[in-house]
C-alpha cells in the first residue's frame, strides 16, 4: 500500500481514500465516510437513498461524484463512489444528510 491507495483511520474505522496526481487531490469512498459520520448498519443503503434524494432535488453535487477503482476488504478493487474533501465537506453539509 502506497501513497496512492491508501487507507486512512477515522476513530479506529478505515476508511479508503486514493491519491490522483494529476489533480493532486485525494477521493475518498463515500460509502466510507457515512459509514464513520452515521455509524450506519448499512451505509450502501444509506449512501443509495441520500444519492437518490440528491438526484430528485436537482443538487449538482450528484453529478460531480465519481468512480474509481478502490480495494475492498476481500483484496479486490471495485468501483466505488468517491469524492474530494470539498465534495465531502458539500455533501456532509446537506440538508438530505441527517446525522
Amino acid at each position: 500500500m502506497n501513497k496512492e491507495n491508501a487507507i486512512k483511520l477515522f476513530h479506529d474505522k478505515r476508511i479508503r481514500v486514493q491519491w490522483n496526481d494529476e489533480l493532486e487531490k485525494w477521493f475518498f469512498s463515500i460509502v466510507d465516510v457515512i459509514e464513520v459520520l452515521t455509524e450506519s448498519a448499512r451505509p450502501r443503503k444509506y449512501w443509495s437513498d441520500l444519492k437518490s434524494k440528491l438526484k430528485k432535488e436537482g443538487s449538482q453535487l450528484s453529478e460531480k461524484i465519481g468512480q474509481l477503482k478502490i480495494q475492498s476488504g476481500d483484496g479486490k478493487f471495485y468501483k466505488t463512489d468517491v469524492a474530494d474533501t470539498e465534495q465531502l465537506l458539500r455533501l456532509s453539509c446537506s440538508k438530505q444528510f441527517s446525522w
